[in-house]
Order: structure tokens, then sequence, then C-alpha cells
């Protein structure tokens, strides 16, 4: 995806920008930087054999690639929206304390049994619990589905998805897994 260019850096810190910053912010930023790690502008001394000299060289063009990738993004409005969406997505993924399947929820009926709404919880270190139920799964597209002996979440895609939940006393949050094949055996059958 759009953040694989540098594991620990955004395309911000690359260029060294506010992720606020203006368009020509940005694109005086990128060329000033594109100048200085631009491979034209080393003296390449092909015939150096010394290892730092290829390690150096290395990480200059490693440089100007990120740089280069940094101001792809950046510089479209809508490849830089789609990017801000996905960073901001991925630091809210890495603010979790923890991964949870669904699988490690107590499910219970939350209301009568007859309105079929289940509560999905599962318990926080500081004494609360992570809690959501089926008619909040059902308005994200992940609907709890009782079955004779089962229940499962259904999913229209192949792959696994989250949800974040958070604690509802402190501020912890847990990353709820939820995988096409997860079932949980059903209390009342």
């Amino acid at each position: 995806m759009i953040l694989n260019s540098s594991a620990h850096k955004s395309h911000y810190d690359i260029l060294g920008v506010k992720e606020d910053a203006s368009y020509e912010d940005i694109r005086t930023v990128y060329r000033s930087a594109i100048l200085t790690f631009h491979p034209d502008k080393l003296h390449d001394n092909s015939s150096s054999s010394e290892p730092s000299h290829h390690s150096k060289h290395e990480a200059t063009k490693n440089a100007f690639l990120d740089i280069q990738k940094a101001w792809e993004i950046l510089s479209d409005q809508r490849s830089r929206a789609a990017y801000d969406v996905e960073l901001r997505a991925m630091r809210q993924d890495a603010a979790t304390a923890e991964d949870v399947g669904f699988d490690d929820l107590k499910v219970e009926a939350s209301g009568g049994d007859d309105d079929g709404v289940f509560e999905l919880s599962y318990p926080c270190r500081c004494g609360d619990f992570y809690v959501i139920d089926s008619l909040d799964l059902t308005s994200m597209g992940y609907p709890l589905v009782k079955g004779r002996r089962e229940m499962f979440i259904e999913t229209s895609k192949d792959l696994p998805v989250s949800v974040v939940l958070p604690c509802g006393s402190c501020s912890l949050k847990v990353r709820l897994l939820i995988n096409q094949d997860t079932r949980l055996a059903s209390s009342s059958g």
C-alpha cells in the first residue's frame, strides 16, 4: 500500500513538513531536498571500492527514492487525501492494546431473547469492558448471524477485517479481528 516506502517515517517526515502544510510549502521543500539527494549530484567515484563509500551511496539513493515517492503522493490532492486517511488508520491501529478474535468475546443477549440483539464484550485490564453489539456490527456491514448451533459474523470479503473497540472507562483500545471462518458455539440450541 501507500505506507510501504518507509517503515517508521511518514511522507511528511521524509520531506520534513507538517501534515497541514500547503502544496507550495511541500513543493519548496521537495525541490530543495531532491537537489541535495539527486544521484547526478553525487561525485561517483566508481573506482572506489571502500565499503563505506558504497553504503553512503546506497543511503543517498534510498533517500532520493523516498523523497520522490513522498512527493508523488503529497503533490496530488486525491492521493494525499487517501494517504492521510490511511495514515490516521495506521496510527489508530498502532494505539490498540491487543488483537482479539471473535472467539475471545463473551456473547450475551442484550435485551429480551425476542429482539435478537447480542452484546459482545471483552474484559479490559482496568476492570471494565470493550463492548460492541450486533446492531453496531450490522450497521458496519458485518451482521451477527445466529444459527441453531453456532454464531458467526457474516463478511462479504474473503480477507479478514478489523474493528477498533474502545474501553468503556479508560483510554485503551483493542482490535477485534473478524475472520470469515470464525464461529462460536451457540448457548441455546
